[in-house]
């Protein structure tokens, strides 16, 4: 394993796994500087060992990039518990809110899509669609489970998933209450796709940019810990409602949300997927589907960070269809520093973390990459626009074409030029 220092920027002793971010946080300005900001680097020694897959991010230091996204994952102590001794880099929980007694779940909640003849049981699983809301546990309920996990580990990460009406006191209620458990950041979820929209919750704030604005601004005024927006996908740009966030003191986005979706009609029964009574309701689609969606997002939000943000002072967190090592591998080539997973664990269990880790480790001894940072960004340079593809296209051929040695036919022959002419075919 490659020995490890740790670097301070901008501060002084380092206590925790988290930076002294309170006190230092303040609402950001369209400028690509942070003042007062605190961050570890974490830098490799010479000696080539194991790749190291610890990450710090806005303050937070993880042992590796990969997060329970909020979800059912993250729903109680017992499951984020499990998620912390199984070896997640963090942790986001469920998504809360002030008042749970106005969230009613209904069952099924869940349907699937299989390569092949949907419905079959031996394709495998390709899509996932949820019509689940937000958490029903009572949100004191939830805050104790947040204390506690806490006061049990230390050192690891647990970010809560908050979501309210269109009210700025609330706002501020929850986001008082939830620190004070001590819990270690924020990601604000703007970006459910179904849902209590009539109450402005969820994607009703993330698809509209000066609600967006409005709510950041009171968020960052209150939170004293770092505060990521998760983006919808559901929009015809999503770098608005990023540009939005970052500007409006986010210190980080998370992308994607579940894109809306139905499932599939049962051709039998004639009714919707999932059937609830014989009815059912559009509802968020996620898995192994949506991850060259979300791969597309994540560049788009990457790209503007890089070009009007420092992107080294904010993050980026990827989400969407992460199975394997090499999806995670993607979403950080992409600018992701880290990587979140939900319907994932659904799928193949919490021990999907060692897989995982497994994996990017041996992407990186494959490219002898030592670090996150070494490759993270790195296939951003690679895209453009399709009338640059055209031009570097045409401007390839013509090389080929002036390198290209010898004569086609005999009539190529000139006089001028008979000697080079002569040697262009000499294999020797």
């Amino acid at each position: 394993m490659a020995s490890l220092s740790f670097t301070r920027i901008g501060g002084g002793h380092h206590q925790s796994p988290v930076a002294d971010f309170a006190g230092s946080r303040r609402l950001a300005a369209p400028a690509t500087t942070r003042p007062g900001r605190v961050a570890l680097r974490v830098l490799a020694s010479e000696s080539r060992g194991e790749p190291d897959l610890s990450v710090s991010v806005n303050g937070l230091n993880m042992p590796n990039p990969f997060v329970i996204a909020s979800g059912p994952p993250g729903t109680n102590y017992t499951v984020m518990k499990r998620a912390f001794d199984e070896g997640w880099g963090a942790v986001i929980a469920k998504t809360v809110s002030l008042d749970a007694a106005k969230v009613i779940n209904v069952t099924p909640r869940y349907a699937r899509l299989r390569a092949g003849a949907n419905g079959s049981a031996k394709g495998q699983i390709i899509g996932w669609e949820n019509i689940e809301l937000i958490s029903d546990r009572p949100f004191e309920t939830m805050l104790k489970e947040f204390k506690q996990l806490k006061e049990e580990y230390p050192d690891r990460i647990l970010i809560a998933s908050i979501m309210e009406e269109y009210n700025k006191a609330a706002w501020e209620d929850i986001i008082y209450r939830v620190e004070q458990t001590g819990i270690d950041a924020i990601e604000v979820n703007f970006s459910c796709p179904h849902g209590m929209p009539e109450r402005k919750m969820g994607a009703a704030v993330g698809q509209d940019c000066a609600l967006l604005e409005e709510v950041c601004e009171w968020i960052n005024a209150k939170a004293t810990v770092p505060v990521w927006a998760k983006m919808t996908p559901n929009i015809t740009d999503i770098t608005q409602p990023a540009r939005v966030a970052l500007r409006s003191g986010c210190e980080g986005v998370s992308a994607i949300n579940t894109i809306m979706s139905v499932m599939g009609i049962n051709l039998h029964t004639l009714r919707p997927e999932p059937s609830v009574e014989g009815y059912s309701t559009p509802g968020g689609y996620s898995s192994k589907a949506v991850h060259p969606i979300a791969l597309g997002k994540v560049m788009s939000i990457a790209k503007m960070m890089k070009s009007e943000f420092n992107d080294k002072e904010y993050s980026l967190s990827g989400i969407g269809g992460v199975e394997t090592g090499s999806d995670a591998a993607e979403f950080i080539l992409l600018g992701a520093n880290t990587v979140q997973v939900c319907t994932g664990v659904m799928m193949h269990g919490y021990g999907l973390v060692k897989k995982l880790c497994e994996e990017l480790k041996d992407f990186m001894k494959m490219h002898n990459f030592s670090s996150i940072e070494d490759f993270r960004g790195v296939s951003l340079e690679y895209f453009t626009t399709h009338m640059d593809l055209v031009r570097r296209q045409q401007e390839a051929i013509q090389q080929r074409k002036a390198l290209k040695k010898g004569l086609q036919s005999d009539k190529d022959w000139t006089g001028d030029g008979f000697v080079k002419e002569s040697e262009s075919m000499v294999s020797n």
